[in-house]
């Protein structure tokens, strides 16, 4: 066994030896922080039981950004986790109107310069005056220009306690103002969303003949494309956008997001301002789509609304100098992507199958397969970039997995081959070349498929150098895209090549044994943990149902696995099982449905008094993020029909999420004689008691209770 590790020792020093040539630029750069970030208080001295509003504030240094809710194409919105004293609350982050931030091909969302989030604090009622408490908080953000930096820090804040409160001299103004813009629903502002191609927002607008700069930003990522121009327009009553869609169809539910603007000010300034909108389903608002919107010179989507081709722009000629540098540091990165946890997964099982072949005489043939595979995947992502370019789409390096279909797709695929390292299933000779076989098994087309795969492993890796190149190529001209792909993909693949060149060292390679089998079953381990981080990639596409989906995925496919060793009836029982999951669960795996078809707000006895002597009718539904039941329910009768009967009907939607212990839903459900959800209650507008609906709901049912048939 001491000589196995000597020798393994040997060949990860040899493929280590490929990175030397620039080891200190893989490390953290040092340098200042990009973002200086601190907590403010309104008040220089807090009652007790008092509520009041704090800021964080970002100062964000020239030419770089933070990002909003919605980040837009790409990036993270800033966060906070708070620790505080017993009895202390404090609320979310408040967002202010954020503005587009073009970069080449994308769209973000976010602020540049200095940025106050407000968030509101509540002192407890038995606060001690002449105490002075201390609120921490754990903040995190992403800050931009050419590259990306996550950075953080502890922020805290003391608040003196006192039987009076008082003001901030510094502060109080400011928070204030900053409070005051926090973009919100306002009276007499209506939308409308109307389905097409592309779909058309109406907006009714106090003023929209004084306004400029005006665009939509919605809530929800992947809603609506963020680098597609919106050709706003406004007339006497409101402002309209032509809105193109993003993983779904637009028009088919509500749509939430704020419409932001420049509005001059009393000194004739231009300030940014918004106002918190809900489209509902309808035609589009008359009086708001009589001219373009004006745009002023220093707009930054004034090229890309203008019509100019600034989606994909097409850079200088590069010289030949530069092109050189180009290809070298794609070179250099494709190198470095050799030992990114991304592809270190498929490289392990790669190493599996030269410890397997190494002795038989078939190494230098695989080792060219594998060569082969690494190239024509990276000329064919190459080719498919220069494709989409030309179409008009944002695309950048790992663009497919902005595609929730693929990630769901390569997350199964990464645990069918930990089930298969781990003997769970073996394919038979015809079936060698197919799924996940081509690249967990050995031989020819094994070789050729690992290379392939591990290209698809790399994408969402960006290893040093490869930035600056992969920024060039993608505002180059086809050819010069193709060299510096090539460069990538010749750096990413001359490890494991040269390795099956190399007949003193493949003689350190241990021979075949007993000992591969092991370690082929410790090599199911980082396929099951790749799964494991590309279905939290999926969640973030397409939220807890799709993450659901993808599980429910994943326990069917693996009953079909095993039902095929029990005979033929047991085979096609699997089949059965595995189409009668699919039907279910496709949506969700490719995006679709993944939002919120009825627009609720939270349960609460009191709200639904409220609304009862408003006149209104209620529809409660109780539920919980474990319930089976109530999530099939939500998929089938929670449908855009209903959500169109509610809003004809003018009837008001709580939802009662169990999901964590709540004392008053569990109260309200056992005042009307049930331990657990789903209850679903129905409030007639005229008055009087709820009816109880089945626990089984269809969409007809629901359409039956809010249109009273």
């Amino acid at each position: 066994m001491r000589v196995l590790m000597v020798r393994f020792a040997a060949l990860a020093a040899f493929l280590l030896s490929f990175l030397a040539v620039a080891p200190a630029v893989a490390q953290p750069l040092p340098g200042p922080r990009q973002v200086e970030a601190s907590l403010h208080s309104s008040r220089a001295a807090v009652a007790p039981g008092e509520r009041f509003t704090i800021v964080l504030r970002e100062a964000i240094n020239d030419g770089w950004h933070t990002y909003w809710r919605n980040p837009g194409d790409s990036g993270e919105p800033t966060q906070l986790t708070w620790t505080l004293p017993a009895g202390w609350r404090a609320g979310e982050i408040q967002w202010p109107a954020p503005e587009a931030v073009p970069y080449a091909m994308l769209v973000n969302y976010g602020y540049e310069g200095e940025v106050l989030f407000p968030v509101e604090v509540v002192a407890p009622v038995n606060a001690r005056p002449g105490a002075t408490v201390t609120l921490t908080a754990a903040a995190y953000w992403l800050v931009c220009s050419d590259v990306c930096i996550p950075e953080d820090a502890t922020l805290t804040l003391s608040v003196p306690v006192a039987a009076q409160g008082r003001d901030d001299p510094q502060w109080a103004a400011r928070v204030a103002d900053a409070a005051a813009n926090i973009p919100r629903r306002q009276d007499g502002v209506n939308a409308t969303i109307a389905a097409g191609s592309p779909s058309r927002l109406s907006v009714s607008l106090p003023n929209a003949g004084s306004i400029r700069n005006v665009r939509f930003f919605p809530f929800e990522r992947g809603v609506v494309k963020a680098a597609a121009p919106q050709h706003a327009r406004v007339g006497v009553d409101g402002a309209s956008f032509s809105l193109t869609s993003d993983l779904r169809p637009l028009g088919e539910a509500p749509l939430a997001g704020l419409v932001v603007y420049e509005m001059q000010d009393l000194n004739g300034a231009w300030a940014r301002r918004g106002v918190e909108i809900s489209a509902e389903l309808g035609e589009a608002i008359a009086g708001t789509d009589e001219r373009a919107a004006p745009m002023s010179d220093d707009y930054a989507l004034a090229e890309l609304e203008g019509g100019a081709p600034a989606l994909a722009p097409q850079a200088a000629d590069l010289s030949f100098a530069a092109l050189l540098a180009a290809v070298g540091l794609a070179f250099l990165g494709g190198l470095i992507l050799n030992i990114m946890p991304c592809v270190l997964p498929v490289l392990s099982v790669k190493a599996l199958q030269f410890a397997g072949g190494a002795h038989s005489g078939d190494a230098r043939r695989h080792g060219v397969l594998y060569f082969a595979g690494v190239m024509v995947t990276f000329l064919a992502l190459a080719v498919l970039l220069i494709a989409l370019r030309g179409a008009g789409e944002a695309v950048g390096w790992g663009f497919q997995l902005q595609a929730p279909w693929v990630t769901s797709a390569l997350a199964l695929l990464f645990f069918l081959i930990g089930l298969n390292l781990l003997s769970v299933f073996e394919f038979g000779a015809g079936a060698q070349n197919v799924g996940a076989g081509l690249a967990s098994r050995g031989g020819d087309m094994g070789a050729f498929f690992t290379g392939a795969l591990a290209v698809i492993a790399a994408t969402p890796c960006t290893a040093p150098f490869m930035a600056g190149a992969i920024g060039a190529a993608l505002t180059q001209s086809a050819l010069t895209t193709l060299v510096i792909f090539a460069a990538l993909g010749l750096g990413f693949a001359l490890p494991l090549t040269a390795l099956h060149f190399a007949p003193g060292l493949q003689r350190l390679i241990p021979k075949p044994g007993a000992w591969m089998e092991r370690v082929k079953n410790v090599l199911a381990f980082p396929m099951f943990g790749a799964a494991v981080w590309l279905v939290w990639v999926f969640t973030q596409q397409a939220g807890p149902e799709g993450t659901i989906a993808l599980l429910t995925l994943f326990v069917a496919v693996t009953f079909l696995i095993l039902s095929a060793r029990w005979g033929r009836m047991w085979l096609a029982f699997g089949v059965l099982q595995l189409v009668i999951t699919g039907a279910f669960i496709w949506r969700p795996l490719i995006g679709v449905e993944t939002h919120e078809v009825v627009a609720s707000e939270p349960w609460s006895a009191a709200r639904v008094s409220q609304l009862q002597g408003e006149g209104r009718a209620v529809f409660v539904n109780f539920t919980a993020a474990w319930c089976v039941t109530c999530k099939v329910n939500e998929l089938t009768a929670f449908t855009p029909r209903v959500a169109g009967a509610m809003s004809d009907t003018n009837t008001a939607y709580l939802v009662g999420d169990w999901t964590n212990r709540d004392g008053d839903i569990a109260a309200a459900l056992a005042e009307h004689g049930r331990a657990g959800v789903p209850l679903y209650l129905y409030y007639p507008a005229d008055g009087g008691p709820p009816r109880v609906l089945p626990q089984v709901l269809t969409e007809s049912l629901v359409l039956q209770t809010v249109e009273g048939r």
